[in-house]
């Protein structure tokens, strides 16, 4: 079949059925791990990931910018893509804030995910900005961390995060979706979808769960 649309994605998916249909086709390690959560857990967080990699640190150099591949990451931003940071101490720093958030919301981005720690928080809240975190912190990054590397394989949450992969974040977590299996996931996530409703309607009018299993297969 043709490639989803994200908005498609968005309205009809959810993480679980994702994670579920990631494990059929035999990749049971693409859902992060369950301390990155939401801030604001009504928000679906869609689109395709644009990577950066942190490198701890503990000062700055006179006359150098510890945001330099920060901000052109931020600048470059494109309609949906959503900034994945890897923090390699995710308890030292606070990479993303109000101001991050509002330059990312501003050119079209997604949301934002990072397995380290969001400042701001009722700021972000207030945007209806989709940011996905470790922790809550005052902790800037400046002399904690910098971003060494930007458009380049990561872990995030030691997830193997690839620019331009899926991502899907709701209320239950963040999975991510490789590109080369993307289309078959994303196919066999739809079909669940519709099984599940089918097997949820039959609970609902009193069928017994044994039956409904082994008429759809699906729990």
């Amino acid at each position: 079949m043709a490639l989803r649309s994200l908005a498609d994605i968005r309205s009809t998916l959810f993480t679980a059925v994702l994670s579920d249909c990631l494990d059929q086709v035999g990749i049971m390690d693409q859902a992060l791990p369950s301390a990155i959560r939401p801030l604001d857990e009504s928000l679906v967080m869609v689109g395709r990931a644009r990577t950066a990699a942190f490198m701890e640190v503990y000062h700055v150099p006179p006359g150098s910018n510890p945001y330099e591949l920060e901000i052109a990451l931020i600048d470059s931003l494109q309609q949906d893509e959503i900034p994945v940071f890897a923090c390699s101490n995710p308890a030292r720093i606070a990479p993303w804030g109000e101001l991050l958030s509002t330059a990312s919301k501003v050119r079209g981005a997604a949301g934002a995910l990072m397995d380290g720690c969001v400042r701001d928080i009722k700021a972000i809240r207030a945007m209806n900005y989709p940011v996905f975190h470790q922790g809550i912190a005052p902790l800037d990054s400046k002399g904690r961390g910098k971003i060494m590397a930007i458009d380049v394989p990561i872990r995030c949450g030691g997830v193997k995060v690839d620019p331009g992969d899926l991502i899907f974040g709701d209320a239950d977590g963040v999975v991510v979706i490789p590109k080369a299996v993307e289309e078959r996931v994303v196919d066999l996530a739809f079909e669940k979808v519709t099984g599940e409703r089918n097997t949820l309607h039959d609970l609902q009018r009193g069928d017994k769960l044994a039956d409904v299993f082994a008429r759809y297969g699906i729990l």
